[in-house]
C-alpha cells in the first residue's frame, strides 16, 4: 500500500502528459497484488484486547481464496509486473518504438480480465464444485491468446533491427526472456485442462513449467534490465565486458533448458507410474519407487541450475566492475581537476611573485 501511495504520486507528478502502457501493467501489478493480500490475509479478531484472530474462511472456500491469491500473485506480480519492464526495455535497448501501441493496449485490459479468473483451474479434482474449477480452466485457456498477443509484440518491436541479435547479448538475452514468455503462457492453459492435469498435477512437471517462466522469463528480463540501467545509472559508456554477458547468455539459457526439461520428463514419469495399475487394479509403484526413478533427472537438474546460478554470479562481477570503473574514473576525474587547481594556484603566486619590485636594501 506505501509503494502504491509512492507510485501514484509518481504519476500524479508527471509532466508528461502521456502515461505509456508500462506503467500501467506496474500500476496493475501494485493494485491487484495488494487487494489479494488484504483479502488472502483477512482474519476476524477473537477479542478486543487478545492477539488471537480467526480466518474469515475456511474449508474449500479458504482453498478457493488462497489459489485465488496463489495464481494472481503469479498473473500479477511475476507476468504484469514483468510485462512492464519488456515494454519499457526492449524497446529502449533495441533503440525502437513498441511494434503495435494499439495491442499493448488489447493485451494489458484482456490479460486484467481474465487473469483474475484463473486461480480455480490448481483445484481440479477437489471439493471445489465442478462448474468453478471448469470455469477457472475456461479462462485459462483463453488466457493464452492476449498472453501470445503481448510476445508478439514484444519480439516484433525488433522489426529492422534484427541485426542487433548478433552484436549485442542484452538483446538476445531480452529475446531468449520473451520466447520463454510464449512458451510458459501456452504451457500453463495447456495444464489447466482436466485431462492434461490430472497427468501432471503434484508432480515434478508443475515444477518445471513454473521455474521455465521464473527463471527463463522473469529472470532473463531481469538480468536484461540490469545490464541497461547499470551503465546509465553510474554514467558510464557502457557495462565493463560485453564477452561476460555473452558467458552470461549462454550459461543461463543452457542452465533453464536442461533444468525446465529434466523436471518435464520426470513430472511426465511420475505421474505415469503414479496411475500405474495391474491386471487387478492394485497400484503398480510406490511413492519411493517413483523417487528413486527420479534420480537421473534430478542430478541434471543441479547442473541446469549451477550453469543458471554461474551465470548470474559472472553479471554481479560484470555490474561490480562497471561500477567501480565508474567510481575510479570519478576519482581520476578529481585528482586531475585537483592537479589543474593546484597548477594554476602555482602558476599565479610564480607570476605575482616575478611580478614585484625587487627590494631595495
Amino acid at each position: 500500500m506505501a509503494f502504491l501511495l509512492v507510485y501514484m504520486g509518481t504519476l500524479i507528478k508527471r509532466k508528461e502528459p502521456h502515461i505509456y502502457v508500462a506503467n500501467w501493467f506496474y500500476l496493475s501489478f501494485i493494485v491487484t497484488i495488494a487487494m489479494l493480500h488484504l483479502v488472502n490475509n483477512m482474519a476476524v479478531p477473537v477479542s478486543i484486547v487478545g492477539s488471537q484472530s480467526v480466518q474469515v474462511t475456511s474449508g474449500v472456500q479458504d482453498a478457493m481464496i488462497q489459489w485465488w491469491y496463489g495464481h494472481n500473485a503469479v498473473g500479477f506480480f511475476l507476468t504484469a509486473g514483468f510485462l512492464g519492464m519488456m515494454y519499457y526495455f526492449v524497446p529502449k535497448q533495441a533503440e525502437r518504438p513498441v511494434f503495435s501501441y494499439k495491442l499493448s493496449i488489447i493485451h494489458f485490459w484482456a490479460l486484467i480480465f481474465l487473469y483474475i479468473w484463473a486461480g480455480p483451474h490448481h483445484l481440479h479434482y477437489t471439493a471445489l464444485p465442478d462448474w468453478a474449477s471448469t470455469l477457472g480452466m475456461v479462462f485459462s485457456v483463453i488466457l493464452w491468446m492476449p498472453s501470445w498477443g503481448g510476445m508478439i509484440n514484444g519480439l516484433m518491436t525488433l522489426s529492422g533491427a534484427w541485426d542487433k541479435l548478433r552484436t549485442d547479448p542484452v538483446i538476445r538475452m531480452m529475446v531468449v526472456s520473451i520466447g520463454f514468455y510464449g512458451m510458459s503462457t501456452f504451457e500453463g492453459p495447456m495444464m489447466s485442462i482436466k485431462a492434461v492435469n490430472s497427468l501432471s498435477h503434484y508432480t515434478d512437471w508443475t515444477i518445471g513449467h513454473v521455474h521455465s517462466g521464473a527463471l527463463g522469463w522473469n529472470g532473463m528480463i531481469t538480468f536484461g534490465a540490469l545490464y541497461f540501467l547499470t551503465p546509465r545509472l553510474w554514467n558510464r559508456p557502457g557495462l565493463y565486458s560485453l564477452k561476460l554477458v555473452s558467458w552470461h547468455f549462454w550459461l543461463a539459457t543452457i542452465g533453464i533448458v536442461l533444468y525446465a526439461s529434466s523436471m518435464w520428463v520426470t513430472g511426465i514419469m511420475e505421474g505415469l507410474m503414479w496411475r500405474e495399475v495391474d491386471a487387478n487394479g492394485f497400484l503398480v509403484n510406490a511413492f519411493a519407487d517413483t523417487v528413486a526413478a527420479k534420480y537421473p533427472m534430478y542430478v541434471v537438474r543441479t547442473l541446469g541450475g549451477t550453469l543458471f546460478l554461474t551465470g548470474a554470479c559472472i553479471m554481479a562481477y560484470n555490474l561490480w566492475m562497471t561500477v567501480r570503473a565508474a567510481g575510479q574514473t570519478a576519482i581520476n576525474a578529481q585528482r586531475r581537476s585537483g592537479r589543474i587547481r593546484r597548477g594554476r594556484q602555482m602558476a599565479f603566486l610564480d607570476k605575482h611573485k616575478a611580478s614585484k619590485p625587487t627590494p631595495r636594501c
